[in-house]
């Protein structure tokens, strides 16, 4: 018998690539679960489901940095005090930097992270935590199907008091751009352009002697590279990324702000124009900043 849930959660993450750095990605997950009926003549209580597996998805993979244990980019990863501090090479040779409490990562027993080495270890988590009946577990990982412009952003919200706070975590998000009332689709693709694979950080968290300690360790350019740091409840995060991979903005990066930045940038040049723009972060959820 097979008992399935579809849409059960979102995966909003980020992970490190050789080609495209630090990439933000949204994953919706659909699970079948595989077994015997039960005394109640159930695999598995529908509630059960939809709070203990998403449970335990959102707390091993949702909102953290995903990385390519076995992969020649990791150059260096230890642990210092009460933070884990990773150095990740691209093949640009560009250096990512990360310090942060343990459970801001997932690391996989793989080359380069993606759906198919993803799934193995979500199932293995998830089977661990299943009563006997259940005998197997089908897992699909699929991104949202988007028929325009979208982009792949990651960020860091430190005063958020949950998981938002790790300071590499991320979206893959459509924009919606109206002008005066229709479609405004050159200025969607302008933001999918602009935030392909970035980092958006805020300039209140850039760390000048972060950036320099860091450069001078790896003989690296200081023009080249930008370094942020703040503290949060869950603890000290620090990052340190090329500036060919980040933009930094002068206020928070919610989707709240983000939006509301969004439409400053464009009245800047449709002053006269009735502007709407809808940011989402991930999926079927965002923020709407317009023109008063």
């Amino acid at each position: 018998m097979h008992l399935f849930v579809n849409d059960l959660t979102i995966i909003d993450f980020s992970y490190l690539d050789t080609q495209r750095g630090i990439v933000g990605e949204s994953w919706i997950v659909d699970v079948a679960l595989i077994g015997q009926l039960n005394e109640q003549n159930m695999v598995l209580d529908f509630g059960v489901v939809k709070s203990q597996i998403k449970r335990i998805i959102d707390r091993e993979f949702d909102h953290k940095l995903h990385i390519a244990e076995d992969s020649t980019a990791l150059v260096s990863k230890q642990m210092q005090q009460d933070n884990l501090d990773i150095v990740y090479k691209t093949d640009a040779l560009e250096y990512i930097y990360m310090s942060a409490p343990p459970s801001a990562y997932c690391f996989l027993q793989a080359e380069q992270v993606n759906i198919d080495e993803v799934l193995p270890l979500i199932r293995a988590t998830i089977m661990r935590h299943m009563p006997e009946n259940v005998k197997d577990l089908e897992i699909r990982l699929r991104p949202e199907q988007i028929n325009q412009a979208y982009y792949h952003y990651s960020h860091g919200l430190k005063k958020h008091d949950g998981n938002c706070q790790r300071i590499v975590h991320g979206h893959r998000s459509k924009v919606d751009v109206f002008k005066d009332g229709q479609v405004d689709t050159q200025w969607q693709e302008y933001w999918a352009k602009r935030w392909q694979d970035i980092y958006i950080g805020s300039e209140e968290d850039l760390d000048q002697n972060l950036l320099t300690e860091f450069c001078q360790q790896y003989s690296l350019l200081e023009t080249d590279y930008v370094a942020f740091s703040y503290s949060a409840t869950q603890g000290e995060y620090k990052l340190v990324c090329p500036n060919s991979l980040t933009d930094v903005i002068d206020r928070d990066t919610t989707v709240e702000c983000l939006a509301e930045f969004m439409l400053e940038v464009m009245q800047q040049t449709d002053k006269h124009s009735n502007l709407k723009v809808m940011a989402y972060e991930g999926v079927s959820k965002g923020a709407i900043a317009q023109s008063e």
